[in-house]
């Protein structure tokens, strides 16, 4: 499993909201048969299937385009849990906004991209996340970097516990947290919201 991270706008966050399978051109901007095939198979909801009627009714469709700069993409490979536990030293639980990785933002309907739905934050929200990541380097994480806890918490992908003269794990993760903290710096300086999935 690996985490991925991109820019949205406000606007076109709430868009993808209104309309969940507008984040497969957003995520997947190459392959534009996924959006349609997402709007296709859109589940039936409670009431459809409780009188038979098959599938809700699509949404509207709505204008949706890219401006330059939006879905600038970064990701944190396999490092994405252990630096989720080193922001927060919590397995999946962890006060916001630092467990933005696992949890907060809007949940992007029901719109499985790997490992469920993408989530998406606001601009203001990006500011927050960059804010509380502020204080946090090298030297904070290493203080909280504990192999044997990871490890008995199920921290993927549980590599914690290897030797550091034949795998650095603690430097895999802290090299991936200094990219995802230059990446959310520089989402929140152009006013842009984000999206993060799984897959």
């Amino acid at each position: 499993m690996c985490l991925g991270l991109c820019t949205l706008s406000d606007e076109n966050v709430r868009k993808v909201l209104a309309d969940p399978p507008l984040i497969w051109k957003v995520i997947a901007p190459a392959d534009p048969e996924a959006y349609e095939n997402a709007r296709n198979e859109a589940p039936a909801g409670f009431l459809s299937k409780l009188f038979g009627k098959g599938k809700t009714p699509e949404p509207p469709r709505v204008e949706f385009s890219l401006a330059d700069g939006e879905v600038a993409d970064s990701d944190l490979d396999k490092a994405w849990h252990g630096i989720h536990y080193l922001l927060t030293q919590t397995a999946w639980e962890g006060d916001e906004p630092l467990n933005f990785l696992i949890s907060g933002g809007s949940t992007v309907g029901e719109i499985d991209v790997g490992y469920g739905p993408a989530r998406v934050f606001s601009a203001d929200e990006v500011k927050a996340i960059f804010a509380a990541l502020g204080p946090l380097d090298r030297e904070v994480l290493r203080a909280r970097f504990n192999p044997e806890e990871m490890m008995n918490l199920e921290i993927y992908p549980a590599i914690w516990d290897r030797d550091p003269a034949d795998d650095d794990t603690f430097g895999y993760c802290a090299e991936y947290f200094e990219s995802l903290k230059t990446f959310v710096e520089q989402t929140a300086s152009r006013n842009l919201g984000l999206v993060v999935y799984l897959t």
